[in-house]
């Protein structure tokens, strides 16, 4: 007897995968094993890339700017790796931490023929399991046994993931006695995702809501660096004064990098880079985030408008393209301190926010 493993099911196996180190392997005509190219690659793994074929590293155009090699692929580079490059070298492409230690990586031999979809692809399920985006690849004429296996269109099912209700509690608040915490999961395994639900909002009105990204460091330990934790306590106020109302908590760390690399961009920040430049030298776009979720969550808790608490133009912009109609924008001008002042001002200058 054989189960049926899905699509989900093979994705969140590779992305378990590639945080241990180990390649996953992509069947196409030449199948192409890839591994995580910075933290979890080790000197015994890349050999055994080596002995299969020549090993490419890839990186996102954002990383390609910084080590000044040209973004043929667009938004990526590839770079064939010389024989003889250490996995120290590997590690130093995607790190930016190394720079210093390795400042010259080149001269570098890229690779324009082919396509780049699964190097684009990979990239992606590498932000997804909380890694620097920087991938090795080899080619295979066979894959090596234990491997995890997926195909090109399994790399691709994330865009289609929904999400389940997987349990929900009362669970009364300082700010409103009659709550409930509600708890989802994206359905390829992935984050899981909150929904705070104060009274009993009408659902043929707009609710006042919150969507509200998860930060470790603002919301539960009080740094002094951002402004988050004076949103949520505020948001968590006035609905709490309201009566009734939705604060939508997603676990998307760091504008969806990931507290690890949060960090790597807090360090990048103390060398005089702004917010924006810290998450470019990681190799992230300015924001990862999925807003799409909290759209999804309205909606299947019956909501199809809002009076959204935020400074944020592109949420508003994310829940009126998803099908939640925006009746109010309610301004969250609060939590600046004299450490944040230049990341609101990055924030109102290169991401549009209203402060």
């Amino acid at each position: 007897m054989a189960f049926s493993i899905t699509a989900y099911d093979r994705r969140a196996r590779a992305r378990a995968d590639l945080r241990t180190g180990l390649p996953v392997a992509i069947q196409t005509a030449d199948d192409v094993l890839v591994a995580a190219a910075t933290e979890t690659l080790t000197a015994d793994r890349l050999a055994e890339m080596r002995a299969l074929s020549t090993v490419e590293v890839a990186l996102t155009k954002w990383r390609a700017q910084t080590l000044a090699a040209p973004a043929y692929d667009v938004d990526l580079v590839r770079i064939r790796a010389a024989s003889d490059a250490s996995v120290h070298w590997f590690h130093a492409m995607g790190d930016p931490s190394l720079d210093l230690a390795m400042p010259i990586k080149g001269p570098f031999n890229f690779v324009r023929e082919g396509s780049a979809d699964i190097h684009r692809a990979m990239l992606q399920l590498c932000k997804d399991a909380g890694l620097l985006p920087a991938i090795a690849v080899a080619r295979a004429d066979t894959v090596p046994v234990g491997l995890s296996e997926m195909t090109f269109a399994d790399l691709n099912i994330v865009e289609k993931s929904p999400l389940d209700l997987i349990s929900s509690a009362r669970v009364p608040l300082s700010v409103a006695k009659n709550s409930r915490v509600i708890v989802y999961r994206k359905h390829d395994g992935g984050e899981e995702h909150y929904a705070i639900e104060v009274g009993n909002p009408a659902r043929d009105a707009p609710v006042l809501s919150r969507l509200h990204s998860a930060c470790f460091t603002g919301d539960l330990i009080g740094s002094l660096k951002c402004d988050c934790g004076a949103q949520l306590q505020t948001a968590l106020d006035h609905i709490g004064a309201e009566g009734a109302g939705v604060l939508l908590y997603l676990n998307q760390e760091g504008r969806g990098i990931g507290l690890a690399n949060k960090m790597r961009a807090y360090a990048l920040q103390d060398q005089g880079f702004d917010t924006v430049e810290a998450n470019h030298r990681l190799g992230f776009e300015d924001d990862e985030r999925d807003l799409r979720l909290g759209a999804e969550i309205l909606r299947g808790l019956g909501f199809s408008s809002v009076r959204l608490m935020t400074n944020n133009p592109a949420k508003l912009a994310r829940m009126e393209e998803n099908g939640i109609t925006v009746a109010e924008r309610v301004p969250l001008k609060v939590g600046q301190t004299v450490e944040n002042k230049a990341y609101l001002e990055t924030k109102a200058r290169k991401s549009g926010h209203i402060l």
